[in-house]
Protein backbone atom coordinates (compact mmCIF):
# COMPACT_ATOMS: atom_id res chain seq x y z
CA UNK A 1 0.00 0.00 0.00
CA UNK A 2 1.41 3.40 -1.12
CA UNK A 3 1.99 6.01 2.31
CA UNK A 4 -0.58 8.98 1.47
CA UNK A 5 0.83 12.02 0.69
CA UNK A 6 -0.80 15.23 0.64
CA UNK A 7 -0.89 16.54 -3.59
CA UNK A 8 0.84 19.93 -2.17
CA UNK A 9 1.57 20.38 -6.03
CA UNK A 10 -1.69 20.19 -7.31
CA UNK A 11 -3.32 21.80 -4.70
CA UNK A 12 -1.00 25.32 -5.38
CA UNK A 13 -1.57 24.58 -9.65
CA UNK A 14 -5.42 24.90 -8.76
CA UNK A 15 -5.38 27.38 -5.85
CA UNK A 16 -3.02 29.46 -7.45
CA UNK A 17 -2.68 29.18 -11.26
CA UNK A 18 -6.42 28.12 -12.12
CA UNK A 19 -7.98 30.27 -9.86
CA UNK A 20 -5.24 33.32 -8.17
CA UNK A 21 -6.91 32.41 -5.48
CA UNK A 22 -5.06 35.35 -4.00
CA UNK A 23 -6.19 38.15 -6.24
CA UNK A 24 -9.80 36.87 -5.23
CA UNK A 25 -8.65 37.16 -1.83
CA UNK A 26 -7.90 40.62 -2.19
CA UNK A 27 -10.77 41.74 -3.42
CA UNK A 28 -12.75 40.83 -0.64
CA UNK A 29 -11.22 42.96 2.58
CA UNK A 30 -12.80 41.11 5.59
CA UNK A 31 -10.45 37.68 4.00
CA UNK A 32 -7.33 40.04 3.19
CA UNK A 33 -6.93 40.88 6.28
CA UNK A 34 -6.14 37.53 7.25
CA UNK A 35 -4.71 35.76 4.56
CA UNK A 36 -1.77 36.53 2.11
CA UNK A 37 0.11 34.24 -0.18
CA UNK A 38 2.50 33.34 2.41
CA UNK A 39 -0.10 32.73 5.02
CA UNK A 40 -1.67 30.53 2.77
CA UNK A 41 1.48 28.46 1.72
CA UNK A 42 2.51 27.88 5.20
CA UNK A 43 -0.89 26.71 6.51
CA UNK A 44 -0.66 24.45 2.96
CA UNK A 45 3.20 23.22 3.98
CA UNK A 46 1.75 22.24 7.46
CA UNK A 47 -1.24 20.76 6.76
CA UNK A 48 0.45 18.51 4.23
CA UNK A 49 2.99 17.26 7.22
CA UNK A 50 0.09 16.59 9.57
CA UNK A 51 -2.19 14.70 6.89
CA UNK A 52 0.61 12.97 5.67
CA UNK A 53 3.06 12.12 8.77
CA UNK A 54 0.42 12.40 11.87
CA UNK A 55 -2.87 11.09 10.55
CA UNK A 56 -2.47 8.39 7.42
CA UNK A 57 -0.04 6.18 9.53
CA UNK A 58 -3.60 5.68 11.90
CA UNK A 59 -5.77 5.16 9.36
CA UNK A 60 -5.47 1.39 8.51
CA UNK A 61 -4.98 0.54 12.55
CA UNK A 62 -8.13 2.57 13.53
CA UNK A 63 -10.21 0.84 10.99
CA UNK A 64 -9.22 -2.23 12.18
CA UNK A 65 -9.85 -1.36 16.17
CA UNK A 66 -12.81 0.55 15.66
CA UNK A 67 -14.43 2.90 18.49
CA UNK A 68 -15.22 1.33 21.21
CA UNK A 69 -18.45 1.65 23.27
CA UNK A 70 -18.67 0.83 27.01
CA UNK A 71 -21.73 1.54 29.42
CA UNK A 72 -21.93 5.28 27.97
CA UNK A 73 -18.67 6.17 26.98
CA UNK A 74 -16.85 6.06 23.84
CA UNK A 75 -13.06 5.80 23.31
CA UNK A 76 -11.15 6.55 20.20
CA UNK A 77 -8.94 4.11 18.27
CA UNK A 78 -5.48 4.38 19.67
CA UNK A 79 -3.96 7.73 18.32
CA UNK A 80 -6.76 9.60 17.73
CA UNK A 81 -6.25 11.44 21.34
CA UNK A 82 -2.76 12.20 20.53
CA UNK A 83 -3.72 13.19 16.48
CA UNK A 84 -6.10 15.53 17.92
CA UNK A 85 -4.58 16.98 20.58
CA UNK A 86 -1.83 17.94 17.24
CA UNK A 87 -4.76 19.55 15.75
CA UNK A 88 -5.62 21.55 18.64
CA UNK A 89 -1.97 22.83 19.33
CA UNK A 90 -2.04 24.28 15.60
CA UNK A 91 -5.28 25.59 15.97
CA UNK A 92 -6.97 23.81 13.03
CA UNK A 93 -10.02 23.54 14.60
CA UNK A 94 -10.45 26.90 13.87
CA UNK A 95 -9.24 27.52 10.77
CA UNK A 96 -12.51 29.25 9.18
CA UNK A 97 -13.78 30.75 12.14
CA UNK A 98 -14.59 34.36 13.31
CA UNK A 99 -11.26 35.59 14.35
CA UNK A 100 -13.67 37.48 17.14
CA UNK A 101 -14.01 34.44 19.29
CA UNK A 102 -10.99 33.18 18.17
CA UNK A 103 -10.88 31.81 14.86
CA UNK A 104 -8.03 32.27 12.17
CA UNK A 105 -10.95 33.21 9.54
CA UNK A 106 -9.25 31.48 6.22
CA UNK A 107 -11.60 31.59 3.18
CA UNK A 108 -13.22 28.30 2.41
CA UNK A 109 -10.63 28.28 -1.35
CA UNK A 110 -8.10 27.74 1.42
CA UNK A 111 -9.69 25.68 4.03
CA UNK A 112 -11.19 23.46 1.50
CA UNK A 113 -7.42 22.34 0.75
CA UNK A 114 -6.72 21.72 4.22
CA UNK A 115 -9.87 19.64 4.69
CA UNK A 116 -9.17 17.42 1.69
CA UNK A 117 -5.67 16.74 2.60
CA UNK A 118 -6.84 15.76 6.70
CA UNK A 119 -9.82 13.33 4.69
CA UNK A 120 -7.46 11.62 2.41
CA UNK A 121 -5.56 11.12 4.98
CA UNK A 122 -8.13 9.54 7.01
CA UNK A 123 -11.74 9.87 6.93
CA UNK A 124 -12.44 8.51 10.28
CA UNK A 125 -11.09 11.17 12.31
CA UNK A 126 -11.13 14.09 9.38
CA UNK A 127 -14.97 14.00 10.87
CA UNK A 128 -14.01 15.13 14.15
CA UNK A 129 -12.81 18.39 12.99
CA UNK A 130 -15.43 18.88 10.20
CA UNK A 131 -18.21 18.72 12.38
CA UNK A 132 -17.08 20.68 15.28
CA UNK A 133 -16.76 23.54 12.04
CA UNK A 134 -20.20 22.60 11.08
CA UNK A 135 -21.72 23.49 14.23
CA UNK A 136 -19.47 26.77 15.02
CA UNK A 137 -21.02 27.93 11.93
CA UNK A 138 -24.17 27.49 12.86
CA UNK A 139 -23.48 28.94 16.35
CA UNK A 140 -21.75 31.78 14.89
CA UNK A 141 -24.76 32.63 12.19
CA UNK A 142 -27.41 31.98 14.38
CA UNK A 143 -26.93 31.89 18.26
CA UNK A 144 -26.76 35.24 20.65
CA UNK A 145 -23.89 36.78 21.57
CA UNK A 146 -23.69 35.30 25.14
CA UNK A 147 -24.05 31.92 23.33
CA UNK A 148 -21.27 32.96 20.75
CA UNK A 149 -19.04 34.35 23.65
CA UNK A 150 -19.62 31.07 26.09
CA UNK A 151 -18.78 28.27 23.91
CA UNK A 152 -17.22 29.61 20.44
CA UNK A 153 -13.64 30.22 22.05
CA UNK A 154 -13.24 26.76 23.24
CA UNK A 155 -14.68 24.94 20.06
CA UNK A 156 -12.46 26.80 17.65
CA UNK A 157 -9.35 25.81 20.07
CA UNK A 158 -10.24 22.42 19.26
CA UNK A 159 -10.74 22.25 23.84
CA UNK A 160 -14.35 21.45 22.89
CA UNK A 161 -15.31 19.49 19.78
CA UNK A 162 -18.87 19.82 18.36
CA UNK A 163 -21.83 17.73 17.15
CA UNK A 164 -25.01 17.88 15.25
CA UNK A 165 -28.34 15.70 16.01
CA UNK A 166 -30.50 15.61 12.85
CA UNK A 167 -31.75 12.20 12.50
CA UNK A 168 -34.19 9.96 14.22
CA UNK A 169 -34.91 6.18 13.98
CA UNK A 170 -38.07 7.13 12.15
CA UNK A 171 -36.77 10.08 10.35
CA UNK A 172 -34.05 10.99 7.73
CA UNK A 173 -34.33 12.94 5.06
CA UNK A 174 -38.29 14.39 6.36
CA UNK A 175 -36.92 15.79 9.19
CA UNK A 176 -40.61 17.10 9.68
CA UNK A 177 -41.62 14.33 11.34
CA UNK A 178 -38.96 14.97 14.19
CA UNK A 179 -40.04 13.80 17.68
CA UNK A 180 -37.30 15.33 19.75
CA UNK A 181 -39.27 18.16 22.26
CA UNK A 182 -37.59 20.86 23.89
CA UNK A 183 -39.46 22.47 27.01
CA UNK A 184 -38.99 25.56 28.06
CA UNK A 185 -37.49 26.59 31.77
CA UNK A 186 -38.21 30.11 33.14
CA UNK A 187 -34.39 30.63 33.18
CA UNK A 188 -34.40 30.75 29.05
CA UNK A 189 -33.02 27.29 29.13
CA UNK A 190 -35.04 23.92 27.62
CA UNK A 191 -35.03 20.90 28.25
CA UNK A 192 -34.73 18.74 25.44
CA UNK A 193 -36.01 15.05 25.27
CA UNK A 194 -35.64 12.59 22.48
CA UNK A 195 -33.22 9.96 20.68
CA UNK A 196 -31.29 10.59 17.61
CA UNK A 197 -29.08 8.36 15.86
CA UNK A 198 -26.30 8.16 13.44
CA UNK A 199 -24.67 11.31 15.37
CA UNK A 200 -20.99 11.58 13.99
CA UNK A 201 -18.86 11.48 17.24
CA UNK A 202 -21.58 12.45 19.39
CA UNK A 203 -19.61 10.80 22.18
CA UNK A 204 -15.49 10.31 22.42
CA UNK A 205 -12.86 11.02 24.70
CA UNK A 206 -10.79 13.33 22.51
CA UNK A 207 -11.86 16.60 24.26
CA UNK A 208 -12.98 18.00 26.89
CA UNK A 209 -16.67 18.85 26.43
CA UNK A 210 -18.85 17.82 23.34
CA UNK A 211 -21.36 20.88 21.90
CA UNK A 212 -24.34 19.18 20.48
CA UNK A 213 -26.67 21.07 18.06
CA UNK A 214 -29.85 19.06 18.01
CA UNK A 215 -33.09 19.73 16.29
CA UNK A 216 -36.63 19.55 18.09
CA UNK A 217 -39.93 20.50 18.30
CA UNK A 218 -41.60 23.20 21.23
CA UNK A 219 -44.44 22.88 22.35
CA UNK A 220 -47.45 23.60 19.96
CA UNK A 221 -45.00 24.20 17.29
CA UNK A 222 -46.68 24.10 13.79
CA UNK A 223 -46.20 20.93 11.99
CA UNK A 224 -44.07 19.75 9.95
CA UNK A 225 -40.08 21.57 8.62
CA UNK A 226 -42.03 25.00 10.20
CA UNK A 227 -42.18 23.50 13.63
CA UNK A 228 -38.27 22.84 13.77
CA UNK A 229 -36.13 24.52 16.67
CA UNK A 230 -32.23 24.47 17.11
CA UNK A 231 -30.64 23.40 20.56
CA UNK A 232 -27.42 24.18 21.90
CA UNK A 233 -26.58 21.25 24.50
CA UNK A 234 -23.34 20.63 25.73
CA UNK A 235 -21.96 17.39 27.16
CA UNK A 236 -20.97 19.47 30.31
CA UNK A 237 -23.18 22.42 31.44
CA UNK A 238 -20.50 25.31 31.46
CA UNK A 239 -20.57 27.73 34.59
CA UNK A 240 -20.60 31.32 34.39
CA UNK A 241 -16.89 31.77 34.90
CA UNK A 242 -16.73 29.39 31.99
CA UNK A 243 -15.46 26.31 33.87
CA UNK A 244 -17.06 22.96 33.55
CA UNK A 245 -19.98 22.27 35.42
CA UNK A 246 -22.12 19.00 35.93
CA UNK A 247 -22.77 16.40 33.35
CA UNK A 248 -26.19 17.07 31.27
CA UNK A 249 -28.83 14.43 30.84
CA UNK A 250 -28.08 13.00 28.10
CA UNK A 251 -25.75 9.72 27.18
CA UNK A 252 -24.71 7.39 24.55
CA UNK A 253 -27.00 4.20 24.22
CA UNK A 254 -24.71 2.40 21.65
CA UNK A 255 -22.42 3.46 18.84
CA UNK A 256 -23.55 1.50 15.38
CA UNK A 257 -21.58 -1.06 13.65
CA UNK A 258 -20.79 -0.04 9.95
CA UNK A 259 -19.50 -1.09 6.40
CA UNK A 260 -16.77 1.75 7.05
CA UNK A 261 -15.76 4.84 8.67
CA UNK A 262 -14.99 2.39 11.66
CA UNK A 263 -12.65 4.82 13.80
CA UNK A 264 -15.29 7.42 14.06
CA UNK A 265 -17.80 6.53 16.84
CA UNK A 266 -21.75 6.80 15.23
CA UNK A 267 -23.96 7.15 17.69
CA UNK A 268 -27.24 6.54 19.64
CA UNK A 269 -27.85 9.72 21.56
CA UNK A 270 -30.65 9.56 24.33
CA UNK A 271 -31.91 13.23 25.43
CA UNK A 272 -33.88 12.76 28.76
CA UNK A 273 -34.39 16.45 30.10
CA UNK A 274 -30.69 17.97 28.45
CA UNK A 275 -30.61 21.45 29.94
CA UNK A 276 -30.27 23.37 26.56
CA UNK A 277 -30.02 26.91 24.77
CA UNK A 278 -32.12 28.29 21.17
CA UNK A 279 -30.02 29.07 18.57
CA UNK A 280 -31.55 31.25 16.29
CA UNK A 281 -35.43 31.96 16.51
CA UNK A 282 -38.20 29.46 17.15
CA UNK A 283 -39.28 26.94 14.64
CA UNK A 284 -36.06 28.46 12.52
CA UNK A 285 -33.74 25.26 13.07
CA UNK A 286 -33.98 24.15 9.81
CA UNK A 287 -33.03 27.74 8.39
CA UNK A 288 -29.58 27.76 11.03
CA UNK A 289 -28.97 24.19 10.09
CA UNK A 290 -28.83 24.66 6.47
CA UNK A 291 -26.46 27.63 7.00
CA UNK A 292 -23.69 25.24 7.50
CA UNK A 293 -25.12 22.95 4.82
CA UNK A 294 -23.70 23.98 2.15
CA UNK A 295 -20.55 24.16 3.77
CA UNK A 296 -20.87 20.47 5.00
CA UNK A 297 -22.18 19.35 1.81
CA UNK A 298 -19.04 20.90 0.38
CA UNK A 299 -16.85 19.17 2.82
CA UNK A 300 -17.93 15.74 2.12
CA UNK A 301 -17.92 16.14 -1.61
CA UNK A 302 -14.30 17.28 -0.48
CA UNK A 303 -13.77 14.04 1.39
CA UNK A 304 -14.37 11.72 -1.62
CA UNK A 305 -11.89 13.98 -3.69
CA UNK A 306 -9.68 13.21 -0.74
CA UNK A 307 -10.56 8.89 -0.76
CA UNK A 308 -10.06 9.26 -4.30
CA UNK A 309 -6.66 10.91 -4.27
CA UNK A 310 -5.52 8.17 -1.84
CA UNK A 311 -7.20 5.11 -4.18
CA UNK A 312 -5.34 7.10 -7.38
CA UNK A 313 -1.96 7.10 -5.05
CA UNK A 314 -2.41 3.28 -4.22
CA UNK A 315 -2.89 2.07 -7.62
CA UNK A 316 -0.52 4.08 -9.88
CA UNK A 317 2.06 3.03 -7.67
CA UNK A 318 0.91 -0.63 -7.73
CA UNK A 319 1.12 -0.65 -11.37
CA UNK A 320 4.38 0.88 -11.83
CA UNK A 321 5.65 -2.16 -9.77
CA UNK A 322 3.41 -5.16 -10.57
CA UNK A 323 4.16 -7.17 -13.78
CA UNK A 324 2.06 -9.26 -16.23
CA UNK A 325 2.18 -10.12 -19.91
CA UNK A 326 3.88 -8.17 -22.16
CA UNK A 327 2.58 -4.81 -23.87
CA UNK A 328 0.83 -4.49 -26.88
CA UNK A 329 3.38 -2.99 -28.59
CA UNK A 330 6.25 -5.78 -27.75
CA UNK A 331 8.42 -5.79 -24.55
CA UNK A 332 8.89 -2.27 -22.72
CA UNK A 333 11.07 -4.36 -20.13
CA UNK A 334 12.94 -7.33 -21.66
CA UNK A 335 15.07 -7.69 -18.43
CA UNK A 336 12.14 -8.75 -16.65
CA UNK A 337 9.61 -11.86 -16.77
CA UNK A 338 7.04 -9.43 -18.01
CA UNK A 339 6.15 -5.71 -18.17
CA UNK A 340 4.48 -3.70 -15.36
CA UNK A 341 0.98 -3.73 -15.94
CA UNK A 342 0.55 0.53 -16.43
CA UNK A 343 1.63 -0.51 -20.21
CA UNK A 344 -1.57 -1.93 -20.60
CA UNK A 345 -4.45 0.14 -22.22
CA UNK A 346 -7.09 -1.05 -19.81
CA UNK A 347 -5.00 -0.06 -16.92
CA UNK A 348 -4.31 3.09 -18.12
CA UNK A 349 -7.82 3.35 -18.70
CA UNK A 350 -8.63 3.34 -14.97
CA UNK A 351 -5.80 5.19 -14.06
CA UNK A 352 -6.76 8.84 -16.44
CA UNK A 353 -10.77 8.05 -15.48
CA UNK A 354 -9.30 8.13 -11.84
CA UNK A 355 -6.70 10.67 -12.80
CA UNK A 356 -9.72 13.17 -14.45
CA UNK A 357 -11.93 12.72 -11.68
CA UNK A 358 -9.88 13.84 -8.73
CA UNK A 359 -8.11 16.61 -9.98
CA UNK A 360 -11.37 17.91 -12.10
CA UNK A 361 -13.40 17.42 -8.76
CA UNK A 362 -10.63 19.01 -6.94
CA UNK A 363 -10.99 22.08 -8.99
CA UNK A 364 -14.86 22.14 -9.20
CA UNK A 365 -14.65 22.03 -4.94
CA UNK A 366 -12.07 24.84 -5.26
CA UNK A 367 -14.45 27.04 -7.68
CA UNK A 368 -17.81 25.73 -5.46
CA UNK A 369 -15.52 27.38 -2.30
CA UNK A 370 -14.90 30.93 -4.23
CA UNK A 371 -18.43 31.44 -4.73
CA UNK A 372 -19.37 30.75 -1.21
CA UNK A 373 -16.18 33.41 -0.04
CA UNK A 374 -17.71 35.76 -2.27
CA UNK A 375 -21.27 34.96 -0.73
CA UNK A 376 -19.82 35.47 2.53
CA UNK A 377 -17.61 38.25 2.22
CA UNK A 378 -17.94 40.63 -0.72
CA UNK A 379 -19.39 44.17 0.26
CA UNK A 380 -21.33 44.57 -3.27
CA UNK A 381 -25.00 43.81 -2.90
CA UNK A 382 -25.10 42.21 -6.41
CA UNK A 383 -22.04 40.75 -6.27
CA UNK A 384 -23.02 38.79 -3.08
CA UNK A 385 -26.55 37.96 -4.65
CA UNK A 386 -25.08 36.52 -7.70
CA UNK A 387 -22.32 34.14 -5.92
CA UNK A 388 -25.08 33.08 -3.29
CA UNK A 389 -27.45 32.06 -6.72
CA UNK A 390 -24.31 29.82 -7.56
CA UNK A 391 -23.73 28.61 -4.37
CA UNK A 392 -27.59 27.31 -4.29
CA UNK A 393 -27.07 25.81 -7.71
CA UNK A 394 -24.00 23.67 -7.32
CA UNK A 395 -23.87 22.80 -3.82
CA UNK A 396 -25.97 19.16 -4.25
CA UNK A 397 -23.78 18.97 -7.83
CA UNK A 398 -20.34 19.47 -5.44
CA UNK A 399 -22.29 16.48 -2.91
CA UNK A 400 -23.65 14.46 -4.88
CA UNK A 401 -21.74 14.25 -8.19
CA UNK A 402 -18.14 14.33 -6.60
CA UNK A 403 -19.06 11.17 -4.20
CA UNK A 404 -20.22 9.29 -6.84
CA UNK A 405 -17.00 10.08 -8.96
CA UNK A 406 -15.08 9.25 -5.92
CA UNK A 407 -16.14 6.00 -4.99
CA UNK A 408 -16.08 4.88 -8.59
CA UNK A 409 -12.46 6.10 -8.35
CA UNK A 410 -11.74 3.70 -5.67
CA UNK A 411 -13.75 0.94 -7.10
CA UNK A 412 -11.33 1.65 -9.92
CA UNK A 413 -8.35 1.84 -8.00
CA UNK A 414 -9.45 -1.59 -6.27
CA UNK A 415 -9.75 -3.21 -9.68
CA UNK A 416 -6.37 -2.31 -10.43
CA UNK A 417 -4.75 -4.24 -8.04
CA UNK A 418 -6.96 -7.17 -9.11
CA UNK A 419 -7.44 -9.77 -6.44
CA UNK A 420 -4.87 -7.61 -3.94
CA UNK A 421 -7.11 -4.85 -4.04
CA UNK A 422 -10.19 -7.24 -2.33
CA UNK A 423 -7.93 -8.66 0.74
CA UNK A 424 -6.75 -6.45 3.35
CA UNK A 425 -3.40 -5.62 2.95
CA UNK A 426 -3.44 -3.03 0.10
CA UNK A 427 -5.55 -0.47 2.09
CA UNK A 428 -7.77 -0.61 -1.39
CA UNK A 429 -10.83 -2.29 0.45
CA UNK A 430 -11.10 0.12 2.96
CA UNK A 431 -10.82 3.01 0.80
CA UNK A 432 -13.99 1.77 -1.55
CA UNK A 433 -16.13 1.26 2.43
CA UNK A 434 -14.92 4.34 3.76
CA UNK A 435 -15.94 6.36 0.50
CA UNK A 436 -19.17 4.85 0.13
CA UNK A 437 -20.85 6.52 2.95
CA UNK A 438 -20.35 9.68 1.32
CA UNK A 439 -22.76 9.04 -1.04
CA UNK A 440 -25.28 8.87 1.99
CA UNK A 441 -24.76 11.45 4.80
CA UNK A 442 -25.48 14.61 4.32
CA UNK A 443 -28.46 14.24 2.48
CA UNK A 444 -28.47 11.21 0.50
CA UNK A 445 -27.33 11.57 -3.33
CA UNK A 446 -30.71 10.65 -4.28
CA UNK A 447 -32.02 14.06 -2.65
CA UNK A 448 -29.00 16.17 -3.33
CA UNK A 449 -30.27 15.55 -7.30
CA UNK A 450 -33.58 15.76 -6.87
CA UNK A 451 -32.85 19.49 -4.87
CA UNK A 452 -31.07 20.52 -7.92
CA UNK A 453 -33.81 19.24 -10.45
CA UNK A 454 -36.76 20.29 -8.61
CA UNK A 455 -35.93 23.50 -6.32
CA UNK A 456 -32.60 25.00 -7.81
CA UNK A 457 -33.65 24.34 -11.68
CA UNK A 458 -37.32 23.40 -12.37
CA UNK A 459 -38.58 26.15 -9.70
CA UNK A 460 -36.39 29.23 -10.34
CA UNK A 461 -37.50 28.09 -13.66
CA UNK A 462 -34.35 28.07 -15.09
CA UNK A 463 -33.06 31.58 -13.85
CA UNK A 464 -30.19 29.68 -11.24
CA UNK A 465 -29.11 27.47 -14.04
CA UNK A 466 -28.57 30.07 -16.15
CA UNK A 467 -26.17 31.74 -14.01
CA UNK A 468 -23.62 28.68 -14.28
CA UNK A 469 -24.26 28.52 -18.41
CA UNK A 470 -23.53 32.24 -18.37
CA UNK A 471 -20.38 31.99 -16.87
CA UNK A 472 -19.08 29.16 -18.94
CA UNK A 473 -20.36 31.24 -21.90
CA UNK A 474 -18.14 34.35 -20.70
CA UNK A 475 -14.92 31.97 -20.53
CA UNK A 476 -15.60 30.82 -23.89
CA UNK A 477 -16.02 33.79 -25.25
CA UNK A 478 -13.17 35.56 -23.25
CA UNK A 479 -10.53 32.90 -24.76
CA UNK A 480 -11.93 32.50 -28.15
CA UNK A 481 -8.99 33.43 -29.54
CA UNK A 482 -6.42 30.69 -28.13
CA UNK A 483 -5.74 28.08 -30.63
CA UNK A 484 -4.81 26.00 -27.94
CA UNK A 485 -7.90 25.95 -26.07
CA UNK A 486 -9.80 26.26 -29.36
CA UNK A 487 -10.77 22.16 -29.71
CA UNK A 488 -11.79 22.06 -26.20
CA UNK A 489 -13.87 25.39 -25.77
CA UNK A 490 -16.04 23.48 -28.92
CA UNK A 491 -16.77 20.63 -26.94
CA UNK A 492 -17.71 22.45 -24.28
CA UNK A 493 -19.36 24.54 -25.82
CA UNK A 494 -21.31 21.61 -27.63
CA UNK A 495 -21.60 20.04 -23.94
CA UNK A 496 -23.42 23.29 -22.59
CA UNK A 497 -25.68 23.35 -25.54
CA UNK A 498 -26.84 20.05 -24.82
CA UNK A 499 -27.27 20.99 -21.13
CA UNK A 500 -29.48 24.07 -21.98
CA UNK A 501 -31.53 21.68 -24.41
CA UNK A 502 -32.00 19.03 -21.33
CA UNK A 503 -32.95 21.81 -19.00
CA UNK A 504 -35.44 23.44 -20.80
CA UNK A 505 -37.01 20.24 -21.53
CA UNK A 506 -37.49 19.32 -18.26
CA UNK A 507 -38.52 21.87 -17.27
CA UNK A 508 -41.49 22.18 -20.03
CA UNK A 509 -42.38 18.57 -19.20
CA UNK A 510 -42.75 18.63 -15.89
CA UNK A 511 -45.04 21.43 -15.60
CA UNK A 512 -47.44 18.80 -16.68
CA UNK A 513 -46.02 15.83 -14.96
CA UNK A 514 -44.52 16.26 -11.95
CA UNK A 515 -42.89 12.70 -11.93
CA UNK A 516 -40.43 14.04 -14.87
CA UNK A 517 -38.27 15.58 -12.14
CA UNK A 518 -37.69 12.39 -10.30
CA UNK A 519 -37.22 10.80 -13.17
CA UNK A 520 -34.43 13.09 -14.62
CA UNK A 521 -32.90 14.24 -11.43
CA UNK A 522 -29.77 11.92 -10.98
CA UNK A 523 -29.20 11.26 -15.11
CA UNK A 524 -29.05 15.09 -14.57
CA UNK A 525 -26.70 15.75 -11.87
CA UNK A 526 -24.34 13.71 -13.61
CA UNK A 527 -24.79 15.51 -16.71
CA UNK A 528 -24.18 18.67 -15.00
CA UNK A 529 -21.25 17.52 -13.41
CA UNK A 530 -19.85 15.95 -16.36
CA UNK A 531 -20.08 19.38 -18.12
CA UNK A 532 -18.68 21.14 -15.16
CA UNK A 533 -15.66 19.29 -14.99
CA UNK A 534 -15.55 19.59 -18.85
CA UNK A 535 -15.22 23.51 -17.68
CA UNK A 536 -13.16 22.84 -14.75
CA UNK A 537 -10.66 20.79 -17.44
CA UNK A 538 -10.74 23.84 -19.90
CA UNK A 539 -9.73 26.02 -17.32
CA UNK A 540 -6.88 24.24 -16.17
CA UNK A 541 -5.56 23.97 -19.94
CA UNK A 542 -5.54 27.57 -20.58
CA UNK A 543 -3.68 27.80 -17.17
CA UNK A 544 -1.26 24.17 -18.21
CA UNK A 545 -0.63 25.50 -21.71
CA UNK A 546 1.70 28.18 -21.79
CA UNK A 547 4.02 26.06 -19.40
CA UNK A 548 4.14 22.79 -21.28
CA UNK A 549 6.62 23.34 -23.49
CA UNK A 550 9.84 22.74 -22.38
CA UNK A 551 7.72 21.30 -19.18
CA UNK A 552 10.88 18.30 -18.37
CA UNK A 553 8.55 17.53 -14.73
CA UNK A 554 5.60 16.03 -16.90
CA UNK A 555 3.36 18.11 -14.64
CA UNK A 556 1.75 20.72 -16.81
CA UNK A 557 2.26 18.22 -20.10
CA UNK A 558 0.61 15.71 -17.95
CA UNK A 559 -2.36 18.08 -17.34
CA UNK A 560 -2.87 19.16 -20.97
CA UNK A 561 -2.90 15.21 -21.65
CA UNK A 562 -5.33 14.35 -18.85
CA UNK A 563 -7.98 17.29 -20.14
CA UNK A 564 -7.66 15.08 -23.56
CA UNK A 565 -8.48 12.24 -22.25
CA UNK A 566 -11.31 13.61 -20.44
CA UNK A 567 -12.82 15.55 -23.35
CA UNK A 568 -12.40 12.40 -25.34
CA UNK A 569 -13.34 9.68 -23.33
CA UNK A 570 -15.87 10.34 -20.46
CA UNK A 571 -17.16 14.33 -21.40
CA UNK A 572 -19.22 12.10 -24.30
CA UNK A 573 -21.07 10.31 -21.35
CA UNK A 574 -23.33 13.55 -21.48
CA UNK A 575 -24.74 12.38 -24.87
CA UNK A 576 -26.73 8.68 -23.56
CA UNK A 577 -27.14 11.06 -20.60
CA UNK A 578 -29.36 13.39 -22.54
CA UNK A 579 -31.22 10.65 -24.22
CA UNK A 580 -32.16 8.76 -20.97
CA UNK A 581 -33.51 12.44 -19.43
CA UNK A 582 -35.49 12.96 -22.53
CA UNK A 583 -37.22 9.32 -22.51
CA UNK A 584 -39.44 10.28 -19.71
CA UNK A 585 -40.72 8.82 -16.61
CA UNK A 586 -43.22 6.64 -18.22
CA UNK A 587 -41.22 3.42 -18.45
CA UNK A 588 -39.99 4.11 -14.97
CA UNK A 589 -43.62 4.53 -13.18
CA UNK A 590 -45.74 2.37 -15.58
CA UNK A 591 -45.20 -0.77 -13.93
CA UNK A 592 -47.56 -1.70 -10.69
CA UNK A 593 -46.00 -2.09 -7.17
CA UNK A 594 -46.21 -6.22 -7.66
CA UNK A 595 -44.97 -5.91 -11.18
CA UNK A 596 -41.60 -4.50 -9.80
Amino acid sequence: MADYQAPLRDIRFVLNEVFDAPALWASLPKVAENVDPDTAEAILEEAGKIASGVLAPLNRESDEQGSQWNDGEVTAPEGFKEAYQTIVEGGWNGLGGNPEFGGMGMPKTLVAQFEEMVQGASISFGLAPMLTAGACLAINAHASQELKEKYLPNMYSGVWSGAMDLTEPHAGTDLGIIRTKAEPNDDGSFNVTGTKIFITWGEHDMAENIIHLVLAKLPDAPKGPKGISLFLVPKFLVNEDGSLGERNTFSCGSIEKKMGIKGSATCVMNFDGARGWLVGEENKGLAAMFTMMNYERLGVGVQGIGAAEASLQNAREYALDRIQSRAPTGAQQPEKAADPIIVHPDVRRMLMTMKSYVEGGRAFSTYVAQWLDISKYAEDDERRQHAEGMVALLTPVAKAFLTDRALDACVIGQQVFGGHGFIREWGQEQLVRDCRITQIYEGANGIQALDLMGRKVVASKGKLYELFAQDIASFIEENSGDEQLRPYLEQLSAAVERLDDVTEHVIKVSAENPNEIGAASVDYTDMFGLTALAYMWAKMVKAAAEKAEGDTSGFYTGKLKTARFYFDRLLPKTVSLAESIRSGSDSMMAPTVEEI
